[in-house]
């Protein structure tokens, strides 16, 4: 089985990562398991964030790295919260005022369209000089009222207009086939077969 680190220690990404990869024979390992120090994100794209999170990880372990930078984009904000997602409402992070602080600043806004974002970057070392790059996109909108317990960060808020469902009202498993991540772990995964041989 390959081992790679995941440049977080979010719960819910690492349970959505193993899902997809397990199959594959690919173990993932949270960075704080194996001691690693978080990187700083000081960059405005999830592309750049991204790229240091699995740099860092990589340099820490020794170990392959895999990192996501994440986050929802909404249009009447001119794409805030985006690369600010996890912190959007300051320290320390946390899902309920990020989600308050969002419901806030749209109030009597008519336009709730947004997406999210998933940037991810795999390396096979450090300074590895030809990272894997994979991205995906998922369109919806954003309600006032947060519906279903199933996933984290604004899925209760995350309204999808063709499933009649916020994303936390969908299973894991429709969930992985639509949503933003499991795009962008499904073209990560098809890079792997491809660049790696895993």
């Amino acid at each position: 089985m390959n081992k790679i680190v995941l440049a977080s220690d979010n719960p819910g990404k690492i349970r959505e990562f193993n899902e997809l990869l397990a199959p594959r024979g690919i173990q993932v390992v949270a960075q704080g398991s194996l001691g690693v120090s978080p990187a700083d994100e000081p960059f405005g794209t999830f592309l750049e964030n991204c790229l240091a999170k699995a740099r860092n990880a990589a340099r820490q372990t020794g170990l392959p790295a895999l990192a996501d930078d994440s986050g929802i984009c909404v249009d009447a904000l001119d794409g805030a919260p985006g690369v600010h997602s996890a912190r959007f409402a300051g320290e320390p992070k946390s899902d309920m005022r990020n989600n308050e602080l969002l419901i806030s600043r749209l109030k009597g806004c008519g336009n709730r369209s947004a997406h999210y974002v998933c940037v991810l970057v795999a390396l096979k070392k450090s300074d590895d000089p030809d990272p894997l790059v994979a991205s995906g996109c998922w369109a919806g909108e954003i309600v006032d009222e947060p519906r279903g317990s199933n996933g984290f960060g604004y899925d209760p808020y995350f309204f999808l207009k063709s499933d009649g469902k916020t994303a936390a009202e969908l299973s894991d498993e429709e969930k992985n086939a639509r949503s933003h991540r499991g795009q962008a772990m499904r073209m990560m995964s098809a890079l792997m077969k491809e660049r790696w041989g895993w």
